[in-house]
């Protein structure tokens, strides 16, 4: 049973957007009492929700004066590079602009849910699943979605302890004016979407908004590893309980240097040494994310370490895909540039590197203080010859064009090498986009997984043998 949205019981409300969120919010403002107006512009996406017996009405004809509430698409321009036709028409008579994730914040207010709002550029689908998977792990009642998964009104309507963690990006954020979540995370902060946002200081300002009702009963945890951050932490501090973390070295309440992770509060140590879907400096910065939001849940850090130890990973996302013997093959085919893939690159001491697709604007040329961890390269797709190009004199490589190809070739090498590293790893991080030879990342790794899988002696269990 999916939220309904009483607390819009005998309003008029106007939805804009019919995807599967903005279908789910029309559902959920029906089933709670509301009177909906439901529209969009792509005429099959009209047309489909018509066919579901959804109420269909042109808003283009509709007067917003006579709306109690509209709520807009989260991917339907607010502010840049100008105001939606029809954001400019709320604004014109006052009606409130909201998105789906306000009407479930509306919904979990006055009850006894719990609610984790996780955002930032990088790391927040991992860390929301990350969260979700170590709570549950420890036996609470966990719900997860919002910009990852679910749409948040899918979600069941919550129970007694429900925990809600939600992720949620700037879009949806700038549609939540009563967004105050009883932990809010703030992963990181890098240029992203300047052209919803106009600038880096708007876009920092959205984010921040995650904080902005908080009090000193709700937690804020905040990275201080970039300016951004940082500035914003010491803003938050001001009116909520701030807890920082670092992996870069910075001065705050919890940090890790990607093996161990210190809580300075109160002297608390947990190894990430176990937690194999956990590798990468990265990814301990998740790790510290969420080691500080399930605390504040009421976990140990026992039951965070084993949560931590158990966490499966996101598929096509430093997936791990096998083993065999000191051998591990990784899946990281959402790495569809240079930056992604430089977090897998360092990660392993040891890479048999299969790259390759449609190169991005600069190719691959920022991994190059990372090559001399490549032991040989195995380069497929349309750019192949342009990334052999860069790796000319830097490092072993070879033209295999295949997905095929490239895996037995790097399998192969790989069970023959003769280095003392404890761990080789075949990594696909291809630094390229797709769609040269699939339709998208994800059927990419997936041909990756399923050619490891049918290699010899290969095992899944995750368990280094």
């Amino acid at each position: 049973m999916a939220i309904a949205a009483h607390s819009f019981k005998g309003k008029r409300v106007g939805v804009f957007g019919l995807g599967r969120s903005g279908n789910a919010t029309v559902d959920a403002l029906l089933h709670g009492g509301a009177e909906v107006l439901a529209w969009d512009d792509a005429p099959a996406a009209a047309q489909k929700a018509e066919e579901l017996g959804l109420p269909v009405v042109n808003l283009h004809e509709v007067d917003f004066a006579t709306l109690d509430s509209f709520v807009l698409s989260p991917g339907v321009p607010l502010t840049h590079p100008e105001p939606h036709w029809s954001v400019k028409k709320a604004r014109a008579t006052g009606t409130e602009i909201i998105g789906d994730t306000e009407i479930l914040a509306r919904e979990l207010a006055g009850t006894s849910a719990r609610l984790i709002g996780i955002t930032g550029t990088n790391g927040k689908s991992t860390t929301t699943a990350l969260t979700g998977h170590v709570l549950a792990h420890a036996g609470l009642d966990v719900q997860v979605g919002g910009n990852i998964g679910t749409a948040a009104l899918l979600l069941p309507p919550p129970g007694r302890d429900t925990v809600y963690v939600i992720e949620l990006s700037s879009y949806q954020i700038d549609l939540m004016p009563s967004l105050k979540p009883d932990v809010g995370v703030l992963m990181n902060l890098t240029p992203d979407h300047l052209d919803r946002h106009g600038t880096m200081a708007n876009y920092a300002a959205v984010k921040a908004r995650m904080f902005a009702r908080q009090d000193m009963d709700d937690m804020a945890a905040i990275s201080v590893d970039d300016s951004w951050c940082a500035a914003i932490a010491l803003q938050a501090a001001r009116y909520t309980n701030a807890v920082t973390f670092s992996v870069k070295g910075q001065e705050a309440s919890v940090t890790s240097d990607g093996n161990l992770l210190i809580d300075h509060r109160d002297g608390t140590r947990i190894s990430l040494g176990a937690a194999r879907s956990l590798r990468g400096l990265h990814n301990a910065q998740n790790a510290c994310a969420v080691y500080v939001a399930t605390r504040r849940m009421g976990l140990s850090p026992a039951q965070i370490e084993a949560g931590f130890n158990s966490f499966p990973g996101l598929a096509h996302r430093m997936e791990e895909v096998g083993h065999k013997g000191r051998v591990v093959f990784i899946n990281d085919s959402k790495a569809t540039n240079a930056d992604a893939a430089e977090k897998a690159l360092s990660s392993f001491s040891r890479i048999y590197w299969i790259a390759g697709g449609q190169a991005k604007a600069g190719g691959i040329a920022p991994l190059e203080p990372w090559f001399g961890r490549i032991a040989r390269a195995y380069l497929i797709g349309q750019d192949a010859g342009e990334l052999a190009a860069t790796l000319e004199g830097k490092a072993a490589y070879e033209i295999c064009g295949t997905m095929e190809a490239a895996v037995a070739a790097a399998a192969r090498d790989a069970a023959h090498d003769a280095s003392e590293a404890a761990e080789v790893a075949v990594l696909l991080s291809p630094a390229c986009a797709s769609f040269d030879q699939y339709p998208n990342f994800e059927v990419r790794g997936e041909d990756f997984r399923a050619l490891v899988q049918k290699l010899d002696g290969v095992r899944f269990d995750k368990e280094v043998a």
